[in-house]
């Protein structure tokens, strides 16, 4: 049975709320700055505002397994919000928002979803707390990768 997992991650980014959301709407770009992404291929364009485009998504833990998902757009929100479902490896929802004040910029992203590898299922029992840890560094990594690619310091939970 697919094992549930819900996780929230905050940013604050000390760049201009453009900047930040340009790195993240433009996920085909993540694996030239964020190590662990091995590719995002865009198979559909979606509208004029991304709206139904489809990503899939390769990435490779710290713990060297690597999971894959397609992203269909659902929701786009200019420098606001992004949403959109999850199938595959992973299954389920996800969801950037960004708000700014006095120069930082807010990063949430939040992931409902569930496995559908047979191994990670299995033995989730054991090892959903190293899963989860595990989501926890790739997207430490991300924040840190992101700052040095925009030249600044990002905190994060």
């Amino acid at each position: 049975m697919p094992e549930n997992y819900s996780f929230t991650t905050h940013w604050y980014v000390n760049a201009p709320l453009k900047d930040v959301w340009e790195l993240i709407y433009k996920s085909e770009e993540w694996p030239k700055w964020w190590n662990g992404v091995l590719s995002v291929t865009e198979t559909e364009k979606g509208d004029e505002r991304g709206i139904g485009s489809i990503r899939i998504y390769r990435l490779r833990s710290p713990m060297l397994y690597t999971l894959s998902f397609r992203l269909l757009l659902t929701q786009r929100e200019e420098y606001k919000h992004l949403a959109g479902n999850a199938s595959g490896e992973l299954e389920g929802e996800g969801a950037w928002h960004f708000d700014t004040g006095e120069g930082v910029t807010h990063v949430r992203c939040h992931w409902n979803v569930h496995t559908n590898i047979k191994w990670m299922n299995t033995f989730a029992f054991l090892l959903k707390p190293v899963f989860m840890f595990n989501h926890r560094l790739v997207m430490k990594q991300g924040a840190k990768c992101l700052a040095k690619k925009l030249g600044t310091t990002v905190i994060t939970n």
